[in-house]
């Protein structure tokens, strides 16, 4: 009876053990993600308007749980060209980001809101600017309400990639421009105060900066129209067991693609799907530690949106000439185009409106001889846009000519 005694033991603290570790679940870890300060700089805001700014974004990085493995932060200044502070990977702690922040120094010019959004994308997906393939990304936008250039269609574009947009407005922004560009619920992203009494959202804004660093369920970004990456938080360990994904056509759920991950995996991204499609996705954790429920969600990818092409130039005469192109036609027409124009050689630009039934246009008032880049652009219902440039040159005007000699006899006058 000893040995089946003892053999009874060992089960019975096996199944206690791994019933511990079931209600444990996997181990926490602080949150991960890259968060991206985007600090108007530019002329239209106060010395004392831009300290106080400043001060806030210090405190309100100050607390956050900065790391290699946890949150990074990085600073980029609005002004007539983006510049970045600090990037994502040069700071490992709050107080060494709230020390660069309140170092940064105002850099004035133009408010070029919509250049710097573009520019801050491209640092938020950057490696080189120190991003991280994978994690939760979260914009926050310190405003005093204008812009010189448009922010929406680079703002829609950050949404798009999955960016969680956070707004705060010290009061004279548009409220229903601003609403459109945070992210939604616009209660919840969007904040107008007072530069005097920024301190009264800081925690508020920090804990829902963590909310968003910390998925709790699966969850789609970086959608495009051939594919998104899916996102969960640690379900499993590497040694609990493992994933399935599984994607299919809402339409089609018997042509389903899976895929077999490890258990301390997170992510994963999708492509060579079918553009404006609804597709339904299954995450199932299979373990023989604890039980896991599958999770489900359903993402529509992006309608493809084809720019213009093959432009054409076509009667060429020395101050004019006619532009014509390819329109985008689909599901995903353009709403408009806008042709911009100016020399090679340098000189202001131009531009004409095009609706969107039309296909071509006349540049007026050229200068003879001259080389110029033209560059049409479709505009799109989702905020984003498609552009396609080419270069066009004008003829040289007509020279003046020598005036004929009278014919002979006639004594250079009229008859």
């Amino acid at each position: 009876m000893l040995p089946w005694t003892a053999l009874g033991l060992a089960l019975s603290l096996r199944l206690a053990l791994a019933r511990s570790g079931a209600e444990r679940g996997p181990p926490a870890s602080a949150p991960q993600g890259d968060l991206l300060f985007l600090l108007d700089s530019s002329a239209s805001v106060s010395h004392y308007e831009f300290s106080r700014v400043r001060e806030f974004l210090g405190q309100l990085a100050a607390p956050l749980p900065l790391g290699p493995e946890a949150l990074h932060a990085s600073l980029v200044h609005v002004g007539s060209q983006p510049h970045t502070e600090f990037p994502f990977n040069q700071h490992s702690s709050g107080a060494a980001v709230q020390d660069a922040i309140r170092a940064a120094a105002q850099r004035m010019g133009d408010t070029n809101t919509g250049l710097a959004l573009a520019y801050a994308k491209e640092q938020l997906f950057a490696e080189a600017a120190g991003a991280r393939p994978g994690v939760p990304k979260v914009l926050v936008w310190v405003t005093d309400g204008g812009s010189s250039d448009p922010v929406g269609p680079p703002m829609q574009e950050l949404k798009d990639l999955g960016v969680t947009i956070f707004i705060v407005s010290t009061g004279r922004g548009n409220l229903l421009e601003l609403s459109a560009a945070a992210s939604a619920p616009a209660q919840k992203h969007l904040h107008f105060v007072d530069v005097d009494d920024l301190h009264i959202i800081a925690r508020e804004l920090r804990g829902s900066i963590l909310d968003a660093m910390r998925p709790q369920h699966l969850h789609a970004s970086e959608v495009t129209p051939s594919g998104f990456r899916l996102a969960w938080p640690p379900l499993l360990t590497a040694d609990s067991g493992y994933y399935v994904l599984e994607v299919a056509p809402s339409a089609e759920p018997g042509t389903a693609r899976r895929q077999q991950l490890p258990g301390n995996a997170t992510d994963w991204a999708w492509d060579g799907l079918d553009p404006d499609t609804d597709y339904d996705v299954v995450l199932v954790p299979e373990s023989n530690v604890r039980l896991v429920r599958p999770q489900h969600l359903r993402v529509r990818t992006l309608l493809e949106e084809a720019g213009p092409e093959r432009i054409v130039i076509s009667h060429a005469r020395p101050r004019s000439l006619r532009v014509s192109w390819a329109p985008a036609l689909g599901p995903a027409a353009a709403l408009s185009y806008h042709v911009q124009f100016g020399p090679l050689g340098g000189g202001a630009a131009q531009r004409v409106e095009v609706p969107a039934g039309r296909n071509s246009t006349t540049l007026q008032g050229l200068a003879p001889g001259t080389a110029y880049l033209v560059t049409v652009t479709a505009a799109f219902r989702s905020g984003r846009e498609r552009a396609l440039s080419a270069k066009a040159c004008t003829p040289d005007g007509e020279r003046s000519r020598p005036p004929r000699p009278p014919p002979p006899g006639s004594g250079g006058r009229e008859p």
